[in-house]
């Protein structure tokens, strides 16, 4: 059975940091390219970072210098260290797995909120 959780999400002040993962099962995740996206009220869901099988990064232009995605192969886990967070970063933030050679995203998770505010 495949499934992507994430976790880490929560209340951060502007200016902060939290630390997302999602933890991996079901399928070879070394062969899977993975992302974060995520989904503000009202808006489409938009790409936040990508990484490479081999961890090569990938990021929206709005979060670049801010955000570090990483992942460990290991563990079947997958990190969005998100520093210097703007209240426009509120939003549910998803994980998830494209196969090697396929255009679409094969998994996803169910998401965890993130709330910027003071």
């Amino acid at each position: 059975q495949v499934q992507l959780v994430e976790s880490g999400g929560g209340l951060a002040q502007p200016g902060g940091s939290l630390r997302l993962s999602c933890a991996a099962s079901g399928f070879t995740f070394e062969t899977y390219a993975m992302g974060w996206y995520r989904q503000a009220p009202g808006k489409q869901r938009e790409l936040v970072a990508t990484i490479s099988t081999r961890g090569t990064p990938n990021y929206a232009d709005f979060v670049k210098g801010r955000f570090t995605i990483s992942r460990d192969n290991a563990k079947n886990m997958m990190y969005l260290q998100m520093n210097s967070l703007k209240p426009e970063d509120t939003a549910l933030y998803y994980c998830g797995a494209r196969r090697l050679g396929v255009s679409t995203y094969s998994y996803w998770g169910q998401g965890t909120q993130v709330t910027v505010s003071s």
